[in-house]
């Protein structure tokens, strides 16, 4: 049940957040992801929604979006792609040799343009955390989950809107 207060609507703890796949489709996520991509990465970097298997190696950034719906933008590639984005991001401005750094910041502006604009188009008011890069972190329910797959480059890249798991449904951010 939600209560109304003079804040706004609130959920109770014990309610369940709105599954995803009844806000939003994979088809405005995937517009999402290409035209972050076409600011970001360049107007001829073309995306293919092709899905194909992620490497073992994958690399992954994301950012929380908390709200009337709690969940995570997901950003996943592999390594290799993630030094290639960031070579496309820095542009000229590339060292010759990345660092480690270098990786995650770009990684983590992708996932935080992609998830600022899928929290735009949530019902509201929203907060969108700060991007985090690492091991792709456990989804929530799969059910939960809106997927696109690309290829960019010849290679394999997935932008997932998750829920959280189960286990962190109530928590509450300090």
């Amino acid at each position: 049940m939600t209560h109304v207060t003079g804040t706004g609507p609130r959920r109770r703890a014990s309610d369940r957040s709105p599954s995803i796949t009844t806000l939003i489709d994979t088809a405005t996520v995937q517009e999402i992801t290409e035209q972050a991509w076409l600011a970001l990465v360049g107007e001829d970097e073309v995306l293919v929604p092709l899905p194909a298997p992620v490497p073992a190696d994958a690399l992954s950034a994301w950012v929380e979006i908390l709200g009337p719906w709690n969940g995570s933008v997901v950003l996943t590639c592999g390594r290799d792609t993630a030094h290639e984005l960031t070579r496309a991001l820095l542009g000229e401005h590339a060292p010759e040799v990345l660092e480690d750094e270098d990786v995650d910041d770009a990684l983590g502006e992708l996932a935080n343009v992609v998830g600022g604009n899928v929290k735009a188009v949530l019902p509201g008011p929203s907060v969108l955390g700060l991007p985090e890069v690492g091991v792709t972190p456990p989804p929530g329910h799969e059910a939960d989950t809106c997927r696109v797959d690309v290829l960019w480059r010849g290679s394999p890249l997935t932008v997932r809107v998750q829920s959280v798991p189960a286990e962190r449904e109530n928590e509450v951010p300090l």
